[in-house]
């Protein structure tokens, strides 16, 4: 399956892919990305280059969890620009702009995982187990 991204979600989970590993473990505002989190938005930050093809269930799940570390990573530091500025200052603007566009990507990879899950027990006639969501290939 292909995420489709415009120009305002990629910029914006490229800004908050490379913040959150410039700043190493810290996701802003004190919390920390666990490794598992790190290692996927890694992983998904050389992929920012335009549309995704997702061929797996577990494909899409390694980008929702990527793609939700960036989104709370966005989201403290949008929280931390509110109360340090002002609600309209441009740099805080900026960066609920960054937050909204990511947690659009969330939301829509959100959905992705839950129709390929329900396509897999349709298929199957059982839940989805790991190796399904491994094994089970969606066309473009």
């Amino acid at each position: 399956m292909i995420l489709y991204f415009n120009y305002e979600e990629l910029t914006a989970l490229r800004t908050g892919a490379e913040a959150l590993l410039e700043n190493g473990e810290d996701m802003g505002g004190g919390v920390l990305a666990p490794p598992e989190h790190r290692s996927r938005v890694e992983a998904l930050l050389p992929k920012l280059n335009g549309d995704m093809t997702l061929e797996t269930l577990a494909d899409v799940r390694a980008a929702r969890t990527a793609v939700d570390a960036i989104v709370a990573s966005l989201r403290a530091d949008m929280e931390s620009l509110v109360v340090t500025m002002h609600a309209a200052h441009e740099d805080t603007v900026a960066a609920y702009f960054d937050f909204a566009h990511s947690l659009t990507v969330a939301h829509r990879l959100g959905e992705m995982a839950l129709e390929m899950e329900a396509l897999i027990e349709l298929v199957t006639g059982a839940p989805v187990t790991d190796e399904a969501a491994r094994t089970f290939q969606f066309p473009d």
